[in-house]
């Protein structure tokens, strides 16, 4: 279809294209305070995640008797160089294992949040695309899944079944998709009726290509900015079901089974619970500055294209 071409190109050239649009959203965004601390908070709690378990050497799970329930480093007395936020109650290092539950809670908290775009972007698209029948089964399943709370559906799933990575991914990311979907279904409608549309019909381009080709790449940029925010609700969740022995299980360490542990031991040995409940406070914290300087920056760029 050389005429869909051209208006692809016409509308990649111009200043309301997705390239330009996505640009101004990252421009306007790191020129706010908020953005930049979140972003190098981010930046180096991955980087120490990543790096740190594997540089210092140290086994998060192996166990040490002889150093168990050490105190952190600042608390003045009975510390370690080698474990400078102390060990549990097992001898195992807290800083390593924060970390290392940082990681698989931030991997599942965006592969989670990149299936629910997904699914409900695909939804979304095909039922604001066409209308009667089709939008009208779709928008019944989406309410009908809507009515039904995320925790409680992942927890009622989870519980019948050995929790694994994939399988808390798959639950949790199939239960989230409908929002999306809302979203993209009312975005799609109000596209449809505009000039560039109708005239890629005119020129016969089939509904795949207006809705692949055309449609999708302006409108998900911009919900993709939106689901940065729900990286870190993910995160929560993911923490909820390890906390209550849904999640990743042991020995692999995560916050929620970390802190599940800890509770037992909050009156002399507190850093145990509250050390990877502080790496959670601040992970989360830095994704929010970010996602909420991004949605402004979305409004704005929208607001004054």
């Amino acid at each position: 279809m050389a005429e869909l071409n051209v208006i692809n190109n016409e509308m990649m050239t111009s200043t309301k294209s997705p390239r330009s649009i996505v640009s101004r959203i990252w421009h306007t965004a790191f020129q706010s305070t908020e953005f930049k601390v979140g972003f190098i908070v981010f930046v180096v709690l991955v980087l120490a995640a990543i790096f740190y378990p594997m540089l210092s050497g140290i086994d998060p799970i192996k166990m040490s008797i002889r150093e168990k329930m050490l105190p952190p480093l600042f608390m003045g007395e009975g510390w370690s160089w080698a474990h400078p936020l102390g060990t549990d109650q097992l001898g195992r290092d807290m800083l390593s294992r924060s970390l290392v539950g940082l990681r698989y809670s931030l991997f599942i908290g965006v592969l989670t949040t990149v299936l629910m775009l997904a699914v409900g972007a695909m939804i979304g698209l095909v039922a604001g695309y066409y209308s009667k029948r089709i939008d009208t089964v779709l928008m019944r399943i989406t309410d009908a899944q809507l009515a039904l709370p995320m925790i409680i559906l992942a927890i009622t799933i989870l519980g019948v079944s050995r929790p694994t990575i994939p399988s808390i991914i798959l639950v949790l990311g199939l239960a989230g998709w409908p929002i999306y979907a809302r979203v993209m279904r009312s975005t799609i409608m109000s596209e449809r009726k505009k000039e560039y549309v109708r005239g890629a019909m005119v020129m016969g381009a089939t509904d795949f290509r207006i809705m692949f080709m055309l449609l999708l790449p302006i409108v998900l940029p911009p919900m993709a900015f939106v689901a940065v925010l729900d990286i870190a609700r993910m995160m929560i969740f993911e923490s909820v079901l390890g906390f209550i022995g849904l999640g990743v299980q042991p020995p692999t360490p995560t916050f929620g089974n970390i802190i599940a542990d800890g509770r037992k031991y909050l009156l002399n040995a507190w850093w145990i619970a509250t050390m990877p409940g502080v790496f959670l406070f601040v992970t989360l914290t830095s994704i929010n500055l970010m996602g909420a300087a991004l949605e402004r920056a979305r409004n704005s760029v929208y607001g004054g294209a």
